[in-house]
This record gives structure tokens, C-alpha cells and sequence, in this order.
């Protein structure tokens, strides 16, 4: 903010009331002059009190200084405009930076959204700049992506130039291969995947939960990992959060049913045997 506005900071040091003598000496005085001479009126309303405070603020600039011989308005004028500077032309918009990882969909992440990058960019680290208004993102200093924040609504900004399906050399990731992996464990898994691609407008935005239902899939049985796709397209869970709920009702349901089948293997042994 100080480099756009072209001023300088220098902050007062911890315990050094005399870094800031100054300032104190103006908030007493304010406080003398506005707050003391107000203190016993009673306001109704908000600008009631601003017209009151505007007045005595009015009653100090133009009070003409004994040792001076001059008011603050008159100082003013002469000595402190003439070095004012003029404003810039765009006003100062704060702005936070992070650093960011481009998925296989080419998407980096803020805030629990989703921004294109150009497709060569995955698996780099870049840099986001992030407004109320916009997100930008830069690559070894260069902005290579610009969006409009988002606060609702759909969760990836997609620009369609940064689209691999536009790009013919992009062939590391791609429907057809995340269909042959699901088909490897089986065909309710392969339905699954089909339709978390064909849920999204873009087939690319897909990729980002393929990929984690996959490595879920990974601690589990195929039988397991069956099961629960089958239930997942049943009720139209199509995304990572759903399919863990799912892996974890499956397994409590396995824990509950295999004691009472030990039981029944029990009685048939009779109350002589012991394992």
C-alpha cells in the first residue's frame, strides 16, 4: 500500500513512547478540543454528532495560533499543499498471495474454488494473487491466468484456452485412461468413473475426484471397491466425500455381520469346544 501510494513507513519502536510523541500530542489535543467540548451534549442521531464534530473541527483549523500568528488552515495551504502528491489513478486493492501446486487438471485451488491454468503448467508450482474481485496467476514471475473471483455457484473457473481437449499433445491424462483403470477393478467402478466425467461440463474437471476415489480404492478389496460404486451410482455420490462415507459404512456393516456368524459356527461345535 505505501509503495503505491509512493509514501514511506517508519514504526515506532516497542516501548519508545517518544517514537510516536506527536501522534499522542494530536490525539490529546483532539481529544481536548472535540471530545471535551462535546462531552455534555446529548446527540439523536449519527449526523447530528458529525455536524457537531465537523464544526469544532472547522473551530480548530481556523483559530489563528499565538506563537505562530497563523491558523493550521493558512499552513496548511501554504507550506503542505504544494508537496502534496496527486493520488494515484487505480486505488490500492489489497491483495494475498500463495503459493500453489497446478493439478492434473490443470486447476489450482483457492478458497475451496478452482482456476484454469494453461495445461502445460501441471504439476509446476506458480504463484496466485488473489483480490475481492480477481484471481491471478503467475509462473516464474509472468501472469499466465486471470479470473474473476468466485464466492458461490460453480466451483471451477474454467478459461477454454487452457483447455487440453483443444490441445492434441496433451495425452498423459484423459477420459479413456481413467476408464481402463476403473474397468480394472471392475465394471461398477468403470460405471462410476463414466459418470463422474459426464457429470461435469468438461470431462477434465472430473479428473481431480477420479483421482482421489482411485487411491481410496487402493486400501480396499475389488469386492469392496464394487460395492460401494455400485451404491455410489446408486444414490448419485459422485465425489470423494461420499465415496468415503461409503468405504466406512461398508466396513462397519463387514464388523457387525462376521461376529454373529463366528456365533452360529460356535453352536453347531457345541459348548465343548474352544478355539
Amino acid at each position: 500500500m505505501a509503495s503505491h501510494y509512493g509514501v514511506g513507513v517508519l514504526p515506532a519502536r516497542p516501548k519508545r513512547p517518544k517514537d510516536k510523541a506527536k501522534v499522542e500530542s494530536g490525539v490529546r489535543f483532539a481529544q481536548s478540543c472535540i471530545l471535551g467540548r462535546l462531552r455534555n451534549h446529548t446527540f439523536f442521531s449519527l449526523d447530528e454528532a458529525n455536524a457537531a464534530i465537523r464544526e469544532a473541527v472547522e473551530r480548530i483549523n481556523t483559530h489563528v495560533m499565538r506563537q505562530l500568528g497563523q491558523c493550521r488552515r493558512d499552513l496548511f495551504e501554504t507550506m503542505e499543499r504544494p508537496a502534496l502528491a496527486t493520488l494515484p489513478a487505480e486505488e490500492y486493492e489489497f491483495a494475498e498471495w500463495r503459493l500453489a501446486r497446478v493439478s492434473t487438471d490443470y486447476h489450482v485451488e483457492f478458497e475451496r474454488y478452482f482456476y484454469s491454468v494453461p495445461h502445460g503448467l501441471i504439476r509446476e508450482q506458480v504463484d496466485v494473487r488473489a483480490t475481492s474481485r480477481t484471481i491471478e496467476v503467475f509462473f516464474k514471475g509472468k501472469r499466465v491466468a486471470v479470473h474473476q473471483r468466485r464466492y458461490g455457484g460453480a466451483r471451477f473457473g474454467t478459461d477454454p484456452d487452457h483447455m487440453p481437449s483443444s490441445h492434441r499433445r496433451y495425452a498423459e491424462w484423459s477420459p479413456e485412461r481413467f476408464r481402463r483403470w476403473a474397468r480394472s477393478i471392475g465394471p461398477q467402478t468403470e460405471g462410476l468413473v463414466i459418470a463422474i466425467l459426464a457429470s461435469r461440463p468438461h470431462p477434465e474437471q472430473g479428473f481431480r475426484t477420479c483421482l482421489g476415489i482411485l487411491k481410496l480404492y487402493q486400501a480396499i478389496d475389488t469386492a469392496q471397491a464394487e460395492a460401494v460404486s455400485a451404491r455410489a451410482l446408486e444414490i448419485g455420490g459422485l465425489n470423494c466425500k461420499s465415496i468415503t462415507a461409503l468405504i466406512k459404512t461398508h466396513k462397519a456393516s463387514r464388523h457387525t455381520a462376521e461376529p454373529a456368524a463366528v456365533g452360529e459356527h460356535a453352536n453347531l461345535r457345541g459348548p465343548g469346544y474352544f478355539h
